[in-house]
C-alpha cells in the first residue's frame, strides 16, 4: 500500500509491502514498530531504538512525539490523496493556521510576537507536559496574529495558542 505522508510540511512518499518491509522516498528502510500500550509505541529503526507516542486528532492528523519533540503529520493513502488534491484540501501555505496545545500542559514560554513574520521549522511556544518541555513549531512561512497564551499559564489540550496567517 502506498502513502503520502507530509511531516511538518515535508512530504515523504511511503511504500508498505505485504511482506513488511518499507520503502520511503524510493529507499528501502528498516522499521519495526512494537505497541507498548493504547498510543505507544516502541521503534527500532536502522538500527536505533526509539519510543513514539501517535494519536489521531482532527481527521487524520497525529501528533508524534519522538525523543521529546512534536511532530504534526498527515498521513494520506492514495485515494485520500487524489481526492485532497482535487478537492484543494492540501495545504497550499495560505489561509490561517492555528498552533494548538496537544496535550494539556503549562506553557513555558512564548517565542512569538504579534505581527513578527515566521518561518517554516521556527519554535512558535514551548509546553512543559509530564515533566517534558516540548518545542512546538511553525509549520510554514508566515505573519503571527493572534496570541491567546503567555508563559506561566496552564493549557488544555487542543487550546488554540497562536494563529498564523
Amino acid at each position: 500500500m502506498k502513502y503520502t505522508t507530509i511531516i511538518n510540511n515535508k512530504k515523504y512518499e511511503i511504500e508498505i509491502e505485504k511482506d513488511g518491509s518499507l520503502t520511503v522516498n524510493g529507499q528501502k528502510r528498516s522499521a519495526d514498530f512494537t505497541p507498548l500500550g493504547r498510543t505507544s509505541y516502541s521503534i527500532l529503526a536502522e538500527g536505533k531504538s526509539d519510543s513514539m507516542t501517535i494519536e489521531e486528532r482532527e481527521g487524520n492528523i497525529e501528533v508524534l512525539m519522538r525523543g521529546g519533540k512534536l511532530y504534526t503529520a498527515k498521513v494520506l493513502d492514495e485515494r485520500a490523496l487524489l481526492m485532497a488534491q482535487r478537492s484543494g484540501g492540501l495545504d497550499d501555505g495560505s489561509g490561517e493556521v492555528q498552533i494548538k496545545a496537544p496535550m494539556p500542559g503549562l506553557v513555558v514560554a512564548v517565542k512569538v510576537e504579534n505581527g513578527q513574520e515566521v518561518k517554516a521549522g521556527q519554535t512558535i511556544v514551548i509546553l512543559e507536559s509530564m515533566k517534558m518541555q516540548n518545542e512546538l513549531k511553525c509549520p510554514r512561512d508566515g505573519v503571527v496574529n493572534t496570541i491567546s497564551v503567555s508563559a506561566g499559564q496552564a493549557v488544555e489540550k487542543n487550546k488554540v495558542m497562536v494563529k498564523i496567517t
